[in-house]
């Protein structure tokens, strides 16, 4: 199971991720969210990194030119847009990165293969959060993961919204064929954008256990 640390705001954290062989580290260029990198980060520092895990820019609904200026500024392999963006935005920045396209769950009724149909062809992963009316980006709140299991998807996709070191049992019985991995945030936090590394690897062992 793949593991996306997200909400990254210090270099020095994301070296200990890396240490620690997390799979995905995420960087927030939503200007909205607590977590926003800004210029808490070197351009430089991070984009001449050699790390082994996939840097990951988190976009709501951006202007093309902005992303494409992070992936270049960052060394971005991989971009998640979290807004409203198009099946022709996922295609065009899916010919210079991996790209992760959230859809977020209202309710138990919501048909997911319809959901995500016009996404198809046009992206890598899906990654799916739970909606509320409050709150655009990451909610840290949990949805009902059965929906998922009613649907084919057929295409690697991650979990996330609210996930804590307690669900990890929750999570190795998950069961699904396209099942890939799991985004943690705010459950793993001394402060917003300050991971708990003691916690992050907690985490990760439980899952092996």
């Amino acid at each position: 199971m793949n593991i996306k640390v997200c909400g990254i705001t210090e270099f020095k954290q994301l070296q200990q991720l890396d240490g620690l062989d997390i799979d995905y580290a995420g960087l927030i260029f939503y200007k909205d969210s607590p977590r926003y990198i800004g210029d808490k980060l070197s351009k430089k520092d991070v984009k001449n990194a050699d790390f082994d895990l996939k840097k990951t820019g988190v976009f709501v609904n951006p202007e093309m030119i902005d992303v494409l200026d992070a992936i270049d500024d960052y060394g971005l392999e991989v971009v998640q847009l979290h807004g409203e963006e198009s099946p022709e935005m996922c295609e065009d920045l899916s010919s210079e990165v991996e790209v992760i396209k959230v859809f977020r769950i209202k309710d138990n009724k919501v048909d997911i293969d319809a959901l995500v149909a016009d996404y198809d062809a046009v992206c890598d992963y899906y990654l799916f959060d739970k909606a509320t009316d409050y709150s655009i980006g990451g909610t840290g709140e949990q949805f009902d993961w059965n929906i998922l299991t009613r649907a084919k998807i057929e295409k690697p996709f991650f979990l996330s919204g609210g996930i804590s070191v307690d669900d990890a049992v929750k999570l190795k019985n998950f069961k699904h064929p396209d099942f890939f991995g799991v985004d943690i945030n705010s459950r793993f936090e001394k402060s917003p954008g300050i991971k708990d590394m003691g916690l992050v690897l907690q985490f990760k062992q439980a899952l092996k256990t």
